[in-house]
């Protein structure tokens, strides 16, 4: 066997063996405990979140479910014309939080966070953390109420303000489906102390 083909072939053996396999979600998304066992740096960044800012971690984590299912890479789908050409995202939405370009910039400006990556499960759960305590100063919204913070955090402040989700019923579905996630992470991290 040639040197170039042995060398190819442990590329490919290295290659197909990856770096850990933190670039895709972790498995098994209805179990808190398990994707905490996956994922150590995500309590990590859940914890430091709910010092900095009082969000609950169940809470970060039915949100986080929500808009990215747990991708670092999550983006909205392609917008066609004519059904087959592409014509760029539905919107700037990227990473874990599916934050806007504009409202990352924002968060970025007001926390002096100026290298912080929408990509980076830390910097996202902070970024959220930031965003939800607004929603609370600017609406009365409690940290602990994930539909109410999840419907704030899908219209923008603004938006919930004027109570424009009244009108999508199938937002205010999802926003239910949220809060019954919360309370579902929230039911087994307690059962899983270590990760609380």
């Amino acid at each position: 066997m040639s040197r170039f083909f042995r060398a190819l072939v442990i590329l490919v053996l290295v290659a197909s063996c990856g770096g850990g396999g933190y670039d895709t979600p972790p498995r098994n998304l209805d179990d808190a405990c398990s994707i905490l066992k996956q994922r150590p740096q995500f309590i990590k960044a859940f914890k430091a979140t709910k010092r900095k800012w009082g969000v609950p971690i169940n809470v970060q984590m039915a949100i986080l479910y929500q808009e990215s299912k747990f991708d670092a890479d999550a983006r909205t789908p392609y917008k066609y014309v004519l059904g087959v050409l592409p014509m760029g995202r539905q919107s700037s939405a990227f990473g874990y939080a599916q934050a806007l370009d504009a409202t990352w910039d924002q968060y970025r400006q007001e926390t002096r966070s100026r290298g912080a990556r929408r990509d980076n499960i830390r910097d996202a759960t902070d970024f959220m953390g930031w965003y939800m305590t607004e929603t609370k100063n600017r609406n009365g919204v409690s940290l602990k109420d994930a539909r109410n913070q999840y419907l704030a955090y899908h219209e923008g402040h603004t938006g919930f303000a004027r109570g424009t989700y009244r009108n999508k019923s199938w937002l205010m579905r999802i926003a239910q489906e949220v809060e019954d996630r919360a309370v579902m992470y929230q039911f087994q991290l307690e059962k899983c102390a270590r990760f609380r």
